[in-house]
């Protein structure tokens, strides 16, 4: 069921011709009849021009991506810290246990 299908190879049934050898022909360099294009003016940038309310939504924009960002930050911070609060508190706990149990 599994077995692969090794495909075979089969025998040549006609002649094999020889390959055609192609002669390298000369290469001519034709030069162009028409003047070349004359150098354009430098074009003009556009310029991106900012208008007060454009500006004042950047600035929105940008205020509520930092307050959201700090938001996020100073939750995961106060998250390591009660972990390792918790953990304190845990680590004393079963520290008093342990030397409980040694004074019985």
């Amino acid at each position: 069921m599994l077995r692969p299908k090794i495909p075979t190879m089969p025998t040549p049934t006609g002649l094999a011709s020889r390959p055609v050898v192609v002669e390298p022909t000369t290469v001519i360099q034709h030069t162009p009849t028409t003047p070349a294009p004359a150098a354009q003016a430098p074009s003009s940038r556009l310029a991106v021009q900012l208008t007060p309310g454009s500006v004042l939504a950047l600035v929105g924009g940008g205020t509520a991506v930092v307050l959201v960002v700090g938001t996020v930050l100073v939750s995961m911070l106060l998250a390591v810290a009660v972990t390792a609060a918790s953990v304190a508190v845990c680590a004393l706990v079963i520290r008093s246990l342990v030397s409980s149990q040694h004074h019985r």
